[in-house]
């Protein structure tokens, strides 16, 4: 019997890896595009340093917890922009660590408009990928044990602005990379489909005091159905963002954002889940910090944009 338990249990993460651990889902992508493309890198000028920790479907035991943290700057007059990605997710058995770098080249498209302009941009790096289908049984011989994986991939982006918006297309993940290998006990075919992204939005101002900042994200992914975040956050005297977000199929999100000062911002996602799922979890949780400053070697003279 616990040989048959121990196969279950097996069968059962193997599906829901084949099905769940795909990229992760974030409630802020607003604040950190950089995450989705890597044509956004150096677009706000000066260093931005983003972190966004998320605790999804709360006292669901081996539920997603994700962590993120990007870093990228605008160099050779804005014309240049690298940037940073790193994360760590963790889903059931399974623990993520990634790691990329990412590189833009910003083609301005009116002189009437410094903020109009088109970035193209790229990225490469890794996934490592640590599954540990360890049982602790009656017999040595019976135990699952840890599988690892090494993933390299690449991908592109495009990213438009001007003073009255953005939109952004981008594959971030080329390759098809393998989610586990388990060649001792059962073989899987569980792969990590590539993903499309279309975002975009823009700022309305109703009053001095007053503005509404609508956004918008689209997923494609291969053998998947489509998905997408459609986003409304309102904006006080340019210091307090409340905001909510619909996702397809999924949830409803409440939005906080507050500019401590001219360098720090916070934010904070809740998602009401109305999936299924709703049954067994709390809800999902999400914060954010960000931190940014002018480099005065590379951003001397120049303007950076406001953070709306």
């Amino acid at each position: 019997m616990r040989r048959l338990l121990a196969i279950f249990i097996f069968s059962v993460s193997c599906a829901i890896s084949t099905m769940a651990q795909q990229r992760a889902i974030q409630s802020l992508y607003m604040f950190d595009p950089l995450l989705m493309n890597p044509a956004f890198a150096g677009s706000q000028i000066q260093l931005s340093a983003t972190s966004i920790y998320r605790n999804q479907w709360v006292n669901f035991d081996g539920a997603p917890k994700t962590f993120t943290a990007t870093a990228h700057s605008g160099f050779k007059q804005n014309r240049v922009g690298l940037g940073l990605i790193a994360g760590r997710d963790q889903i059931g058995v399974h623990d993520e660590t990634s790691l990329y770098f990412a590189y833009s080249y910003k083609l301005p498209l009116s002189r009437f408009d410094k903020n109009k302009s088109l970035s193209f941009g790229v990225q490469g790096g890794f996934n490592t990928l640590r599954s540990d289908y360890t049982l602790t049984i009656s017999r040595e011989e019976d135990q699952f044990g840890v599988f690892r994986s090494f993933n390299p991939n690449f991908g592109a982006g495009l990213y438009y602005k001007s003073s009255k918006g953005y939109l952004g297309f981008s594959v971030p993940y080329f390759l098809n990379s393998e989610i586990l290998t388990a060649q001792t006990a059962f073989e899987s075919n569980a792969r990590r489909y590539r993903y499309y992204y279309l975002s975009g939005g823009f700022t309305k101002q109703i009053s001095k005091q007053l503005k509404l900042v609508p956004s918008a994200l689209v997923r494609f992914q291969d053998k998947a159905p489509l998905s997408f975040d459609a986003t409304l956050i309102t904006v006080l005297y340019d210091v307090v963002g409340l905001g909510a977000s619909y996702r397809l199929n999924d949830s409803f999100i409440g939005l906080f954002e507050l500019q401590l000062n001219e360098n720090f911002h916070v934010g904070y996602a809740y998602d009401f889940t109305t999936s299924d799922i709703r049954t067994y979890s709390n809800g999902t949780h999400e914060i954010m910090i960000n931190y940014r400053i002018k480099i005065t070697k590379f951003h001397q003279g120049l303007e950076c944009p406001s953070y709306w």
